[in-house]
């Protein structure tokens, strides 16, 4: 301790605040420790055989390509630069950090604030992960500094002071260091530079405003330096500069936007300033000649990056539309160029998350570039176009205009490349959403992408299998892909992901069990690695659609397995667990609740243990509902539970009979069915039917006896028959 503090009174003021400053973590630019010594040694070496002035000052090859090589003399600096404009600036320089006012003392601490600020701003859009919304701390207390740190300390000084030479110069210098080093960058951060490079931005000067971007556009990689960069309002600046007439300059500033706007605060600054219309407005920059047609594309390209970082807010979506942006989009997505596709479809797959964009692509004919790309050599291409048909598919007619343009043969070749994790999760979701429509499913068989998918089952990360499963979960819907999913070995994989915790990945797992358990083959496999247990121990899932979907699941298991009755009653307070949940709020959990409870009502013995735990009164608290697919189901439970003991009289003191009348005035002839079983089960008990005729089921009944469902017909009958034949016994008790 009384090392360090000695060291720390001896260095220079800043390196103090270095040392007491906050870190941040570069994205995908992490150095090693091994990597970091062995340049700061070489450095080291540098400094020692050359003179720091010589280092800093000496000209180098690299501005004269980079557009930025200072003036060969100081009679060619302009005049109004060389007198005013380096009085005007230092002076301008001095405002901005009065006016800011704390850009020293309060932004290292609004950093660390910055949680507490972030909750405080609206959210935009609650689907928007900010993965950088919050800086991380870099550890304190670390004494040795590398020489690129105190190279860039020695140069602030000249870029802070200087006239536009000498800060041309410093600005160069600088370009010279690996800014995508985090010492590099934290070094312009600590220095006070950062508020200089963004003054700069406010300048005339052309040569220094490019500098400033080219620098602004490395470090802003840093997370730390992103919302430093927000803070000292660089992007409002930045959104001006989109309006400069020099393309270079234009260029640089979207990239920056891009690389700032990756949080929240951003976007929305951004849009504010009018940034989104400016963005959009550099899309139509093509002009005729083949010398300016380079600078045009990586306009597009620059503009398409900034969007696509924008474009992960609700708000930003529906300002790019509102901007006229879709069509151009939709223009760009008919080139060739791999660098300008890519950001272009990252922006699509963004926004196809909101309906309006998805009827745009279909109808500005996106789907056909779309589905092309998938063959393209750039895998990153592949992944992006994958994830936008993924979210596009919701829709059943882009569905089908995938499978017209011949685009779900390419998706199944590309689950070969399972190496590459980000692709597969992109492709297999494509798959997934695809196999919703039968006519897509037909194909996935053709191309043995069912056989493929079950290899992926295992050894792969969550994301992956929540769309594998959730693409097995579709196809097993069809009769002959349940039998080739237990042929490739896909049942016991299954079954294990049941033990799973993610919600998402259980719900489709559900359905896949489920799915394969319309098989007797299937299910004895499913009943012998305890699958059923599993799925009924997910009933207790605090989540209602992990609920919902593992009563759908059990419906088709207690169906097919052999000894079902038994096999209930093996679960130690399970008929207890799955009565109770007739008391949840989730309409679907009520619906497939009453599905399971129906199928499990058909053994007498676990029907009995229904209703001592209250089956009936809460079956006929449900009956006031409008919800057809409910009205079904609930229909289909309470004839069934009407097969024990006085459980007919006890609906019809529950009021449960009125309700159910009015159920066969609904347009669902499915719920017909139902309604007339429980009807004709109800009218068993002569009260029940004096209650039936009153509500005027009698006519109802007489036009379903006429159906070609003969389930419905004998129903209706049946429940005629029994209603005639008390008003029959009655007039002859009262007339003798």
């Amino acid at each position: 301790m009384a090392k360090q503090e000695y060291s720390m009174s001896k260095e220079p003021a800043h390196k103090k605040n270095y040392q007491h400053g906050e870190g941040a973590e570069i994205s995908g630019q992490s150095q090693s420790l091994h990597d970091l010594t062995e340049k700061t040694e070489h450095e080291k070496g540098k400094s020692s055989s050359a003179g720091p002035a010589d280092h800093r000052l000496k000209p180098n090859m690299k501005w004269k390509s980079s557009g930025l090589s200072a003036p060969q003399s100081s009679d060619k600096v302009p005049k109004k630069c060389s007198e005013g404009e380096g009085k005007s600036r230092t002076g301008s320089l001095t405002t901005k950090k009065k006016a800011s006012g704390k850009s020293k003392s309060v932004k290292i601490q609004e950093t660390s604030k910055c949680k507490v600020s972030i909750s405080l701003e609206d959210s935009e859009s609650s689907s928007e992960t900010d993965e950088d919304e919050q800086p991380v701390r870099r550890q304190e207390g670390s004494t040795d500094l590398s020489a690129e740190y105190w190279g860039i300390q020695k140069l602030a000084k000249y870029v802070k002071g200087g006239d536009p030479t000498a800060t041309l110069i410093a600005l160069c210098s600088m370009r010279d260091f690996n800014l995508s080093e985090e010492t590099c960058q934290l070094a312009i951060k600590d220095t006070g530079c950062l508020e200089v490079l963004i003054n700069l931005l406010d300048t005339e000067e052309i040569k220094c405003q490019t500098g400033s971007l080219k620098i602004l556009k490395e470090i802003s990689q840093n997370i730390l330096i992103r919302h430093a960069i927000a803070d000292l309002g660089g992007l409002e600046i930045m959104v001006k500069i989109l309006d400069s007439p020099d393309t270079d300059l234009k260029c640089l500033a979207a990239e920056t936007i891009a690389n700032v706007a990756r949080f929240k605060r951003a976007r929305k600054t951004v849009r504010k300033h009018g940034g989104i219309k400016r963005l959009v407005e550099l899309l139509e920059s093509i002009s005729v000649g083949s010398s300016s047609q380079a600078k045009d594309t990586e306009t597009v390209r620059c503009a398409a990056l900034a969007l696509w970082s924008c474009s992960k807010s609700t708000k930003n979506k529906k300002a790019i539309r509102k901007a006229g942006g879709i069509p151009l989009l939709a223009r760009w997505l008919k080139c060739s160029h791999a660098n300008i596709l890519i950001p272009i479809v990252g922006t699509l797959q963004e926004c196809a998350s909101e309906p309006s964009y998805r009827h745009a692509i279909r109808t500005e004919g996106m789907i056909e570039n779309l589905v092309k790309n998938l063959s393209s050599e750039h895998e990153e291409l592949q992944m992006h176009c994958a994830s936008a048909i993924f979210k596009c598919a919701e829709d059943e007619e882009i569905r089908d205009l995938v499978r017209k343009h011949e685009g779900l043969q390419p998706l199944s070749a590309l689950l070969d490349k399972s190496e590459n994790k980000q692709l597969l999760a992109a492709v297999t979701g494509a798959i997934w959403k695809c196999a919703i429509s039968r006519e897509n499913v037909l194909k996935f068989q053709e191309y043995k992408t069912i056989e493929t998918l079950v290899t992926l089952l295992t050894d792969q990360p969550e994301e992956v299998l929540i769309n594998v499963i959730g693409a097995l979960g579709e196809c097993c819907q069809e009769e002959e892909n349940r039998g080739t999913i237990r042929r490739s070995g896909g049942i016991a994989p299954m079954v294990t992901l049941l033990t799973a915790t993610n919600p998402a990945l259980l719900v489709n797992v559900n359905k896949a069990v489920g799915g394969c358990a319309m098989e007797p083959e299937n299910m004895a496999i499913i009943d012998s690695l305890d699958g059923v247990r599993l799925l009924w121990s997910l009933l207790k899932n605090p989540n209602p659609d992990v609920q919902a979907s593992a009563a759908w699941a059990l419906c088709p298991c207690v169906e097919n397995a052999k000894n079902s009755g038994e096999m209930v009653r093996s679960f130690v307070g399970g008929l207890e667990l799955i009565v109770n949940l007739l008391k949840s709020k989730d309409k679907e959990v009520l619906t497939s609740v009453c599905a399971a409870i129906a199928n499990i009502a058909k053994d007498q013995e676990n029907l009995a243990v229904m209703t001592d735990h209250g089956v009936v009164p809460l079956l006929s608290k449900l009956a006031n509902t409008n919800n057809n697919k409910l009205r079904r189901h609930l229909a289909e439970a309470i004839a069934h539970c009407c097969m024990w003991g006085s459980n007919r009289v006890a609906f019809g003191e529950a009021k449960a009979v009125a309700p159910l009348a009015r159920y066969l005035k609904s347009k669902d002839p499915l719920v017909h069915r139902a309604t007339a079983q429980a009807l004709y089960q109800l009218s068993e008990d002569p009260n029940n039917c004096v209650i039936m005729h009153e509500n005027g089921v009698v006519k109802l009944l007489l036009a379903m006896v006429g159906s070609t469902d003969d389930t419905l017909q004998e129903a209706a009958a049946g429940c005629i028959a029994n209603i005639r034949r008390l008003a029959l016994a009655t007039e002859k008790a009262k007339y003798g």
